[in-house]
């Protein structure tokens, strides 16, 4: 479970580091000071690209596309259920990008950690995971 949770809160990070509704996000940087360190701004882009590359080929490996919408659903019908009873509001436009955040994340969460889901439901590895 611990695992999960690390995968989970790095691609939050990495969701948020691009864009949040604070002011701290890297499209916010970019848009205000990137042409003054377009050097850093292209090693910082380039970083992330790596990172989502990273997450988004496990994820499609892992459980597809349709899995991945899958995910979506579900985590948005939990949403829908929360907001049904009360538990959440939806006025604040911070508060839904943050919302839309949690749920990519958790989208990406699960595509990195399936793998490791299915062998201890299942006990059975995936071709990738067998050592040589």
């Amino acid at each position: 479970m611990t695992g999960f949770f690390w995968r989970w809160l790095c691609a939050l990070c990495l969701l948020a580091a691009t864009y949040n509704p604070t002011e701290f996000n890297y499209v916010r940087w970019v848009l205000e000071y990137g042409s003054m360190n377009l050097s850093i701004a292209v090693l910082v882009g380039l970083i992330l690209v790596v990172g989502y590359i990273i997450y988004l080929r496990a994820t499609l490996r892992s459980i597809g596309p349709f899995g991945m919408m899958l995910v979506l659903a579900l985590v948005c019908a939990i949403l829908w259920v929360l907001y049904d009873l009360g538990f959440v509001s939806l006025d604040n436009p911070g508060f839904n990008t943050w919302l839309g955040l949690l749920t990519l994340s958790v989208v990406l969460g699960i595509g990195l950690s399936w793998s490791h889901v299915r062998r201890a439901l299942s006990g059975q590895a995936d071709m990738d995971d067998v050592d040589e």
